[in-house]
């Protein structure tokens, strides 16, 4: 998350603790009295949690604005019943709901994007509202659209179906079956308000489908919160069939207003000075015995001894060697060796509160597959403010080391992948495709960096030991 606070501390936000029903207008105008984004900025200044932010007073603005309008919103009307869900959804027919407009933050690692957006979601007291890390949401959106049209084959398991008429015979096949709007039905009913943290574009799944979901959802009455490392034109920068997924960059901006939060701060960085005490360089000390000491501290803290451990979800089964109770001793070959990805981190954190990533090497276009999984690694074990201890061959600012000396040639999986999505053109076009040069990975290490600055120092470690008590 941004920085926000003098001391580095995490998120304010709460994920939904206390959330109240619409109650008609006196309750919208009692939850207006109680104080917006604004009045809560002033309380966390003048208590010295917050630097106080002139270009953060600016976009509270909007921020102000936003609230305002959605505790006065009654919500989305209830989903259509079945002869409109035959013919595909409220969305569908063209009945357009006014929904408060949302808004989308922008900005380089560590301007105030997510505690800017987590003043608004605490200070929404709205039943239908969720917080969620924009990965984790396109992972639940997957898993619902595969249960979707396994549903349905269940159903309408022929191809076709036959009727038979008085002078003759005649066939009707049956219209493929579009799993977005039911599914996004289902993700309304949950939620009206959503606020993504992280929001961005690397997957070509993802991009496929990003512009009927969202489309369903605004018309729908959704109102959407996101924050973003790239401007909306920046989305899927160089992905593949990116013309596919253009046309979801306008309907995007029409249902927020954009802020760009670039004020040359970074605040997770600010007064952060050692970051050495749980991140370790071998050429500056003995890291592997600096580790070993602080493991047998915390084991020693635990009700558990040490040994391996085998997390077991959604039909996988994944074994770690060194365990002790909530923490995890592991490596760098452990987490982002093997293939796994966001679903098996989120579930580390659900089951670790400390993890160890030992012998982290340097990373380059060489290393994509690995560079990729551990920003994704970094980002979950920040969203679930976990504790890391590591080991390291370099300082965590030069983990990532670019495209020196590498040359851009697509390896035999990329070429087809390529032909498969019928995307092969020139030669110099096949080169400057993000997910060949690593554009995306160079602009997301940049949040890794500043994350782990942040999550290696003693005011990170000590956020856990305060949300214990």
């Amino acid at each position: 998350m941004a920085g926000r606070t003098m001391t580095g501390l995490g998120r304010l936000a709460g994920h939904g603790r206390g959330s109240l029903r619409h109650q008609g207008t006196a309750a919208a105008a009692a939850a207006v009295a109680a104080g917006g984004p604004i009045a809560e900025y002033n309380k966390l200044v003048s208590s010295g949690k917050l630097l106080d932010d002139e270009h953060q007073r600016r976009i509270l603005i909007g921020l102000e604005r936003c609230y305002r309008e959605v505790v006065a919103y009654p919500g989305p009307p209830p989903p259509p019943g079945l002869m409109r869900r035959l013919l595909g959804g409220l969305g569908a027919l063209g009945r357009e709901v006014a929904a408060p407009q949302g808004l989308y933050l922008w900005g380089t690692v560590g301007t105030g994007k997510t505690m800017l957006m987590d003043l608004l979601y605490d200070c929404v007291c709205v039943s239908g509202k969720r917080r969620v890390h924009f990965n984790a949401f396109m992972l639940d959106v997957h898993a619902r659209i595969h249960k979707e049209k396994s549903r349905v084959r269940r159903v309408h398991a022929p191809d076709q179906a036959r009727y038979f008429e008085p002078g003759g015979t005649y066939t009707i096949r049956q219209r493929p079956h579009d799993p977005i709007p039911p599914v996004a039905q289902e993700v309304l009913q949950e939620a009206w308000f959503i606020c993504f943290d992280e929001f961005q574009v690397t997957d070509i799944g993802d991009a496929m489908i990003l512009k009927r979901l969202f489309s369903e959802l605004f018309s729908c009455g959704a109102v959407i919160v996101a924050t973003s490392n790239r401007a909306p034109d920046d989305l899927y920068k160089n992905g593949l069939q990116r013309s596919h997924f253009l046309p979801f960059i306008p309907i995007l901006k029409s249902h927020t207003e954009v802020f760009n939060l670039d004020s040359g701060v970074d605040y997770r960085v600010c007064h952060q000075d050692d970051s050495r005490k749980v991140f370790f360089v071998k050429s500056e000390c003995n890291a592997e015995e600096e580790a070993r000491v602080l493991f047998k501290v915390l084991s020693a803290q635990e009700t558990d001894i040490v040994r391996p451990r085998t997390l077991s979800y959604g039909g996988r089964n994944v074994t770690f060697e060194r365990t002790c109770g909530g923490v995890l001793n592991s490596s760098f070959d452990e987490l982002c060796n093997r293939p796994l990805g966001a679903v098996d981190y989120i579930q580390i954190c659900l089951t670790f509160h400390t993890i160890f990533i030992r012998d982290i090497p340097p990373l380059n276009q060489k290393s994509k597959g690995q560079a990729r999984r551990f920003i994704t690694l970094i980002d979950t074990l920040y969203d679930h403010k976990a504790r890391v201890v590591c080991t390291s061959d370099v300082p965590h600012k030069q983990i990532f080391q670019g495209q020196e000396g590498v040359t851009h040639h697509p390896d035999k999986d990329s070429l087809t992948l390529m032909d498969d999505l019928g995307l092969r053109g020139s030669q110099q076009e096949t080169r400057n495709m993000s997910i060949f040069t690593g554009e995306e990975e160079i602009f997301a290490f940049e949040r890794t960096v500043s994350r782990l600055t942040q999550m290696t120092t003693p005011e990170y470690w000590e956020l856990y030991e305060l949300e214990r008590r």
